[in-house]
């Protein structure tokens, strides 16, 4: 009985999932420098909660930030799933947030559990687009800069926000403002 040869395809698909593997090694390890070394020089990362970073550098800068931030994170893959150039992997990053400053925010010495999938392309070994998906609101929220879910803070904070989209509505319609 003879094995089969892998065929292109398969070859390919097991390369976009090696590089979102390894990727994924780096973010585990917190080692950004080793992150961007799987990145096209024009590769851009769009963390949707967070923007987009361009090129190697940029995103190195994010998660040097990131790492600091949360310096004893540690990053599960949860699941990968692979095509032709494109890899998706799930994962969670859990940490406290007691390092440095992150996107402007000084460490508010909390608990964070981000959940996440981040869409991966892969053209010749490398990473040319990564789309990030996690929930900036829940981040806000085990963070403190937001009140918990369902708590009367956060009613109040919906109420008056209704009721300044309402009086904002009002005004237009009486004064003829844009919408």
């Amino acid at each position: 009985m003879t094995t089969p040869q892998p065929t292109e395809t398969d070859v390919v698909r097991s390369s976009a999932e090696q590089v979102a593997r390894s990727y994924f090694e780096a973010v585990a390890a917190r080692d950004a420098k080793r992150m961007a070394e799987h990145w096209d020089p024009e590769g851009i990362e769009d963390i949707v909660p967070f923007g987009v970073f361009r090129g190697p550098d940029e995103v190195r800068g994010f998660f040097d930030e990131l790492f600091a931030a949360l310096p004893d994170a540690e990053t599960t893959v949860d699941r990968v799933i692979a095509d032709d150039k494109t890899a998706v992997v799930m994962y969670r990053m859990r940490g406290n947030f007691t390092g440095g400053r992150f996107q402007g925010l000084d460490a508010p010495n909390k608990p964070v559990e981000i959940r996440g999938a981040d869409v991966i392309d892969v053209e010749n070994g490398r990473i040319v687009r990564n789309t990030a998906f996690s929930d900036g609101l829940d981040f806000a929220r085990q963070i403190g800069m937001l009140p918990p879910q369902g708590s009367g803070v956060e009613k109040a904070l919906y109420g008056a926000f209704n009721g300044m989209n309402k009086l904002r509505m009002t005004l237009e319609d009486r004064i003829g403002g844009s919408k």
